[in-house]
């Protein structure tokens, strides 16, 4: 879809989309690492793996449009800390399939509670109800006609 001139400020609207995305970010990162000793990127792997048994960090990486090599890298920190395990895929031996540990079902869990809490304090009193999703809806639409583009991927 093309862009037709429109009163609206597109890079407006984008500066203050990614500046809001960013402190938004920063904020929960600060609260989960207060509370639980990991970061947002760590957060949003672990809540994927537990919400998509069986993903295989090419997974990860086409949901977070984030490069395969630093996908693996962010995948082998939650393994060292003992909150993934990779298993032999069977249908695929190039690749492993990624799996929560108890621990970091639990952790996982717990942090998925303090980052809810923590989103709905920050974005409370601003959008709520009904502005909510009517903010929500055309974000939502924008990134499916991104995503079915595969706009925004990294090469590698």
């Amino acid at each position: 879809m093309a862009y037709k001139s429109s009163p609206a400020d597109l890079p407006g609207f984008f500066s203050d989309l990614v500046r809001c995305e960013t402190r938004l970010y920063n904020a929960l990162n600060d609260r989960l690492r207060e509370r639980h000793g990991i970061v947002t990127s760590q957060f949003e792997f672990l809540r994927h793996l537990r919400d998509h048994p069986g993903s295989r960090v090419a997974d990860l990486a086409t949901e977070f449009a984030v490069g395969i090599g630093a996908t693996s890298k962010g995948v082998d920190r939650l393994e060292k800390q003992g909150w993934v395990v990779r298993q032999r895929n069977p249908s695929d031996r190039r690749s492993s399939l990624l799996a929560l540990t108890d621990e970091g079902l639990e952790l996982v869990d717990a942090a998925d509670r303090t980052f809810t809490e923590r989103l709905a304090e920050l974005i409370g009193g601003t959008l709520e109800g009904t502005r909510l999703t009517a903010m929500a809806q055309p974000l939502s639409e924008l990134r499916s006609v991104l995503e079915r583009d595969q706009i925004g991927m990294p090469a590698g």
